[in-house]
């Protein structure tokens, strides 16, 4: 066993395998080829001198020796980075919570945690990223950020079947809504009957394998016609001002929501729920992390 050769690209990259769950998906995710990935995978595991990935037919996962070297790795990593922040001039005292959120979290949610933490604690510096929930339930076990801020929809589960499981924290949890054009018929009313969503055309988010489409409103019994398809959720709400569909909305997202648009509740069926869940991994937390855990827990009750 010889790490002395081991590239920090080669750990970038079995960061990226052990976040994205599969080759093709970090490949793309760093802008690299399928086989370039693979090729980099090979000589970490060559220096290991065992496979640091299971292969399953979902994906792949870190093996117990796969999730040792990703930890030091993620050391390795955040120190390089650090040094970068700080020969760029970027503050690193009171030390650095790596924070992932799911898009809908991060508008109003995380945009106000971190006002706040700026204000009360300068000296602390969050650092993350956006992404979907499986995704940044495989980040906070391979250890590349120490807390996040996953979606959760009907039939409520935890976010991965991966022991030990991770420690969760309901924040929120309030019924989704629907975004309609403010000169659309429906508009006109305080609610949506679900009937009439029928026939409608939507905006949905772009959808991945173990995501399910996000934008149509769950349950319709018929197959929808989507018009337009978009990940970011306030491009999917300016197309809704622009009259081109509706779209479905967190109840978080309802003051951020552009002129032109509607937000209303639906009625006659099932209230389709939404929970925001705060996660890390199990154990005790440092001081820094239980701040800005904190402060996320005010501002989403402040939400509710």
């Amino acid at each position: 066993m010889d790490f002395t050769d081991v590239s920090l690209t080669a750990l970038r990259v079995l960061r990226a395998v052990a976040e994205q769950g599969t080759f093709t998906a970090a490949a793309v995710s760093l802008g690299y080829t399928q086989s370039a990935v693979s090729r980099q995978i090979a000589a970490i595991e060559r220096a290991a001198g065992t496979e640091l990935l299971e292969r399953r037919r979902d994906g792949v996962r870190l093996t117990d020796a796969g999730r040792i070297v990703m930890r030091r790795a993620a050391t390795v990593l955040d120190e390089i980075e650090a040094t970068a922040r700080e020969l760029s001039g970027l503050p690193e005292q009171g030390g650095t919570v790596r924070l992932g959120w799911v898009p809908s979290a991060g508008a109003v949610v995380v945009a106000r945690a971190l006002a706040e933490l700026s204000r009360t604690d300068p000296g602390l510096h969050v650092v993350g990223r956006e992404g979907g929930t499986p995704a940044l339930a495989r980040a906070l076990r391979s250890g590349s950020i120490d807390l996040a801020l996953l979606g959760s929809a009907p039939p409520f589960r935890a976010p991965d079947t991966e022991s030990p499981p991770l420690a969760l924290q309901t924040l929120s949890e309030r019924a989704l809504r629907i975004a309609v054009p403010a000169g659309h018929p429906l508009a006109r009313g305080t609610y949506v009957d679900i009937a009439d969503l029928r026939g409608q055309r939507w905006i949905a988010g772009s959808a991945s394998e173990e995501e399910r489409v996000m934008g149509v409103w769950p349950g319709l019994d018929e197959r929808p016609e989507i018009v337009l398809t978009a990940r970011d959720w306030l491009a999917k709400l300016h197309l809704v001002a622009a009259g081109c569909g509706l779209t479905t909305v967190p109840a978080t997202l309802v003051s951020v929501a552009p002129p032109g648009v509607r937000v209303l509740p639906v009625r006659g069926g099932p209230q389709e729920q939404r929970r925001l869940l705060l996660a890390r991994l199990p154990g005790p937390p440092t001081q820094q992390i239980s701040r800005v855990a904190a402060v996320l827990r005010a501002e989403a009750i402040a939400w509710q």
